[in-house]
């Protein structure tokens, strides 16, 4: 496996690429460069948050997670998929025909995430009761706005409520169920998550705030969609009645932007999606202007995790659909909140380690060099447009000041500096 695949969960079909500026205008981080007529991702600030591989008309970004063939080296498989899924094939289909369909392709097991959801907020709501600390608290769930926040925000690490998603908590659970019931191997259970977005796979292969992922890989939503859509026209739904599992209306919820917060008994809380309004609103945070909301949610995908890019349906149709779901299966707590109490003591939901901060690389690693190297970018800016066209390759005129600065691109790629130095 290589660097890129393990360490990020996108690449560049160089092939399909055709070197249009979609996703280099569209990166929030300014990690993409349009090089020899080829998108090239600069991966050191690359966060993983899948905006290019939304705006790619081509489809040339493409998401790196795991592959079906990829289970055949476990003897044990579950699948956990996130109930982003449940709304991904119109409102005559249920939670139960999903998970069950799942079941008969390959899988050994099928846990209803929704339920751990659920658990999640409690657990949440018990963080805030006993902590009070400086607000407000931010959402773990999202792994981008985590790495995010590790990036471009560092300050506010400690702000990030240390409590592990859902996703990991169920896969935590079932693994050390499953081992002690069938006498199976740990290892070889392996526990694949059924996801919305790419940035999943990064923090399995590479998590911040645990030694190991207790997940083995993710499949695309988008990658399995076919066979399940084919496999529930054939399913006789009469045998399906009497085995409906209950669903979680409050875990379901958490696929849309606000439903982290709907359920709590918390109302100063806010909730955030999409990449720009996120940056913005850390950027009120660290100004210190949201110290009286107690918890943010914050979400990289607009509307939430349905509009994350690995999905099919549109996510406005899978917005109403989750709605249904949710006045059907309501949404009063079903779990048992004495035995998230006690688990809450038992630090399951903790985070093993806190998260560190990781800015980016600055220009030099060496002051002085990095002091110059600055004077040297100012004084290239003076020389450009400030026309942010892109023409050049670079997303802007100071992000193509600062590659010249760093001896990886030159005047001479500003298409308007060439057409003066003609003039003269």
């Amino acid at each position: 496996m290589t660097t890129t695949s393990r360490y990020h969960s996108i690449k560049i079909n160089k092939k399909k690429c055709i070197g249009c500026i979609h996703c280099m205008k569209g990166c929030p981080t300014r990690a993409i460069r349009i090089r020899n007529g080829k998108a090239v991702i600069q991966y050191q600030k690359c966060i993983d948050c899948g905006e290019c591989l939304r705006l790619c008309p081509y489809d040339a970004v493409e998401p790196i997670t795991t592959l079906q063939a990829d289970l055949k080296r476990f003897a044990y498989k579950v699948a956990i998929p996130s109930p982003v899924l449940y709304s991904q094939f119109g409102t005559q289909t249920t939670p139960a025909e999903i998970l069950h369909v799942l079941q008969h392709m390959g899988f050994d097991h099928v846990y209803d995430e929704a339920r751990m959801c659920e658990m999640v907020s409690t657990a949440i709501e018990i963080y805030l009761d006993g902590h009070k600390t400086t607000r407000p608290i931010i959402s773990s769930t999202c792994p981008v706005v985590v790495r995010l926040i590790q990036r471009l925000f560092p300050s506010l690490r400690k702000l990030i409520i240390p409590i592990e998603p859902p996703r990991e908590m169920a896969a935590k659970n079932l693994r050390r169920e499953i081992s002690q019931r069938h006498k199976i191997a740990p290892e070889d259970i392996g526990i694949i998550h059924i996801t919305p977005c790419a940035a999943k796979m990064v923090s399995i292969n590479r998590p911040l705030s645990m030694k190991r992922s207790y997940l083995d890989g993710a499949i695309s939503i988008h990658d399995i969609y076919n066979e399940i859509m084919m496999r529930i026209k054939k399913t006789n739904r009469s045998l399906l009645l009497d085995t409906e599992r209950p669903v979680s209306g409050i875990g379901i919820g958490w696929t849309m932007s606000g439903g982290e917060i709907r359920g709590m008994k918390y109302h100063n809380t806010i909730s955030v999606s999409g990449v720009l309004d996120t940056i913005r609103i850390l950027e009120d945070v660290e100004a210190g202007k949201l110290k009286d909301i107690e918890y943010l949610e914050c979400l990289i995908c607009p509307e939430g995790c349905i509009g994350g890019p690995l999905t099919v349906e549109n996510r406005f149709i899978a917005q109403s659909t989750i709605n249904r779901l949710k006045r059907v299966y309501g949404e009063k707590k079903t779990v048992d909140v004495r035995t998230v109490h006690r688990l809450f003591k038992e630090k399951f939901f903790s985070f093993e380690h806190s998260i560190e901060p990781k800015p980016f690389p600055g220009l030099d690693a060496d002051r002085a060099e990095a002091i110059k190297m600055l004077n040297m970018k100012e004084n290239i800016m003076k020389k450009l447009p400030g026309k942010d066209c892109g023409a050049c390759g670079a997303p802007d005129c100071a992000t193509l000041a600062e590659d010249i600065a760093l001896g990886v691109a030159n005047l001479n790629d500003c298409v308007f500096c060439k057409g003066d130095r003609h003039d003269k």
